[in-house]
């Protein structure tokens, strides 16, 4: 387990106990109370840290190394049944966006996600989860795929942004993400976004709009990285966890401004420190989602979708 900087006292804490089973081991001596004494302070610090956490520490959190990705939700929620599918039929298959087939309690999905890297080769090949413009049309082709055969979206959002580079532009980035926006809000099945990492900008948009939309509890959703709103604001990333305070990114600040539906609970201290709970908290909230929207014809599927949207803003002085 790699630890942030304010969960330095946890560290601590947690090499005392394996220090105290470790000395029991060794010695025969009954250690029992002592390692509980541990256990028990271990659990009082996290309580300490975690349900006060500012937004600049939910934003380390949702950048753990050790954090569920796309893809460990993609197998996870569906049984180990999901294929993933690949191409835009265009150009290439962007590796920074996945996407395919699995079935979620005996329904099919099409899940749609961006994806990380879980070791430095695999984030240069995966681009840090920052999509070119053929995965967003990836991502599109796909949507049309489950539209044509009745079968319900769920996507993903973990992103730094969409990529920045000079190819991703010359292959018509904002044109992507913009007719993935538009296209989105004319699909005729569910579609169900849950953000399960960083969603940050255009790049989160892309794959954003859905019936419902929802946070897992150490998240963040906003226009523009903390770390980008500071340089741009104080031309430095040292007021970062000011920017982030200010920008009003965090799943609790979202639910309260009406952009999502709803906070999906984490284990205590994040997804990383018990990914299991984490995907079962994940899947009951799609599932609940869904029974929901299969109930609607696909004309009040769009309808709900459009204006869950067009209410998004609207400011009664």
């Amino acid at each position: 387990m790699e630890y942030l900087d304010f969960e330095l006292p946890i560290k601590e804490l947690d090499e005392q106990l394996d220090k105290c089973i470790a000395v029991g081991k060794n010695s025969g001596v009954n250690v029992a109370s002592t390692c509980k004494e541990i256990e028990n302070k271990i659990q009082e610090t996290k309580h300490s840290i975690y349900d006060h956490l500012t937004p600049w520490q939910k934003v380390q959190l949702s950048r753990h190394p050790n954090r569920p990705y796309s893809l460990d939700y993609c197998y996870a929620l569906t049984d180990n049944t999901f294929i993933e599918l690949h191409g835009d039929r265009s150009f290439a298959d962007d590796k920074a966006m996945v996407g395919g087939l699995g079935k979620i309690d005996g329904t099919t999905f099409m899940i749609i996600g961006q994806q990380k890297g879980k070791n430095t080769k695999e984030r240069q090949y995966r681009r840090f989860g920052m999509p070119n413009p053929e995965g967003y049309r990836k991502a599109l082709r796909l949507m049309k795929v489950a539209e044509k055969f009745n079968i319900p979206i769920l996507t993903l959002i973990d992103t730094p942004g969409a990529y920045p580079g000079l190819e991703a532009e010359e292959r018509g980035q904002g044109e992507a993400i913009a007719q993935n926006i538009l296209q989105m809000c004319t699909i005729k099945v569910p579609i169900i976004c849950v953000v399960i990492g960083e969603g940050a900008s255009g790049g989160a948009l892309g794959i954003g709009v859905g019936n419902k939309v929802y946070m897992m509890e150490n998240t963040w959703y906003s226009v523009i990285s903390p770390e980008s709103c500071s340089s741009i604001l104080w031309r430095s990333w040292e007021y970062k966890a000011q920017a982030a305070e200010n920008l009003k990114l965090t799943a609790e600040d979202s639910l309260k401004l009406g952009i999502i539906d709803d906070i999906i609970k984490e284990p205590l201290g994040g997804a990383h420190y018990n990914p299991e709970k984490a995907y079962e908290a994940l899947k009951k909230q799609v599932l609940s989602a869904y029974t929901e929207l299969e109930k609607m014809s696909p004309k009040e599927i769009v309808e709900h979708r459009q204006n869950k949207f067009i209410n998004i803003g609207i400011f009664n002085g």
